[in-house]
C-alpha cells in the first residue's frame, strides 16, 4: 500500500499558516508529498524546500487571480496537486495549509487504509471529524456554524476531483463519494492568529468570493473584525495539540479571552441542537459525501 500526501499553498508567510506543520504532520504516512506551492509575496517556496524530507515534490504555480467566484481558484489549486500524484500510489492524504494531524490518529488512519485497500468498489474515501480552534489554541468552535466533518483521504483512481471551493471532493461525472467515517480528528487552526494577521487573511480570502465592488462594502466590516464578535458559541479546549504545533504554540505572543457563559444563538439553532443533542441527527447538515454504514 503506497500513500501520498497533497497540498497547496500561497503566501504562507505573510498570513500565518501553519503549512509547515500540516505537511509535517502527514509525512510518517507517505510515500510522496505534493506541495503545489502558488506566486507568493513571500518566501514560501524556501519555507517549502526548508522541510528537510526527500519525499516532498514541489509542484510550482501561478493562481488565476481573475477567477473570483466560490473560491474556485481553491479547487483549481487542488486539482494541479492531485494530477502530480504518481500512478502507483493507493491513497491521497489531503491536508490544507490550516489543518494538522495529531500523531495520536496515525495508527488509526493506517489500520483504515489497510482494512478497505481492496474494497475498491464500496470506499472511495475516508471521512474526518473536526475540531476548529478560534481565537487561541485554547478554545474551540462547538455550534452548528463549524463543519463537523470532511474527506480527507481518497483513492487515488484519476476519477476523483476537487469540489467548488476546495473544502471537499466528489467524482469526475459530479457523483459523491462513498466513504467511511473514522475515528480521527483533523485540527484546524484557520481562525488563530493574531487579531491582525487574521484580518490581513480574511481581507486576502474574500478576494476569491468577491468582486471588486463587494469588497470594497466588505473592508470597513473587515478592518473592525474581532474575536468576540464572532464566536457565537465556544469550549475551553483540554487535550493535547499535535506534537507538531509545540514550537507554534509556545511563540504565540497574543491572547484572546472568552467568556464561556456568553453564547449568541438564535432560538432556532438552539432548537435544532437540542434535536441534535437527544438524536445525534444534525439537521440541515451540508454532506458532501455518502456514509457507509
Amino acid at each position: 500500500m503506497r500513500v501520498a500526501g497533497f497540498s497547496f499553498v500561497r503566501n504562507a508567510i505573510k498570513f500565518d499558516y501553519p503549512i509547515v506543520e500540516a505537511i509535517t504532520s502527514v509525512l510518517p504516512l507517505c510515500d510522496e508529498f505534493i506541495v503545489v506551492v502558488g506566486n507568493s509575496d513571500d518566501d514560501t517556496v524556501k519555507l517549502i524546500e526548508g522541510i528537510s524530507s526527500p519525499k516532498i515534490k514541489l509542484v510550482h504555480s501561478v493562481w488565476n487571480d481573475n477567477l473570483r467566484e466560490g473560491g474556485k481558484v481553491l479547487a483549481e489549486e487542488t486539482n494541479k496537486a492531485i494530477a502530480a500524484i504518481s500512478p502507483d500510489i493507493d491513497w491521497a492524504f489531503y491536508i490544507q495549509g490550516d489543518e494538522v494531524l495529531h500523531e495520536k490518529y496515525i495508527p488509526v488512519i493506517l489500520k483504515e487504509m489497510r482494512v478497505h485497500a481492496n474494497d475498491k468498489q464500496n470506499v472511495e474515501g475516508l471521512l474526518f471529524n473536526y475540531l476548529h480552534f478560534y481565537g487561541s489554541y485554547n478554545y474551540v468552535g462547538n455550534s452548528r456554524k463549524w463543519y463537523r466533518r470532511e474527506i480527507r483521504i481518497i483513492r487515488n483512481t484519476g476519477d476523483v476531483i476537487s469540489y467548488r471551493d476546495a473544502q471537499g471532493f466528489r467524482k469526475k461525472d459530479n457523483k459523491k463519494l462513498k466513504v467511511k467515517l473514522i475515528d480521527a480528528y483533523i485540527y484546524h487552526y484557520g481562525w488563530v492568529k493574531p487579531i491582525e494577521k487574521m484580518r490581513g487573511k480574511v481581507a486576502y480570502i474574500n478576494r476569491f468570493w468577491s468582486s471588486d465592488k463587494q469588497i470594497e462594502k466588505l473592508q470597513e466590516n473587515i478592518a473592525s473584525f474581532d474575536y468576540e464578535n464572532h464566536a457565537d458559541s465556544l469550549a475551553l479546549f483540554t487535550d493535547t495539540h499535535p506534537a507538531v504545533m509545540k514550537d507554534r504554540i509556545e511563540r504565540s505572543n497574543w491572547s484572546v479571552k472568552f467568556d464561556l457563559t456568553k453564547k449568541s444563538k438564535s432560538l432556532k439553532v438552539r432548537f435544532l441542537e437540542t434535536i441534535e443533542k437527544f438524536t445525534g441527527i444534525r439537521i440541515g447538515e451540508y454532506r458532501n459525501y455518502k456514509i457507509l454504514p
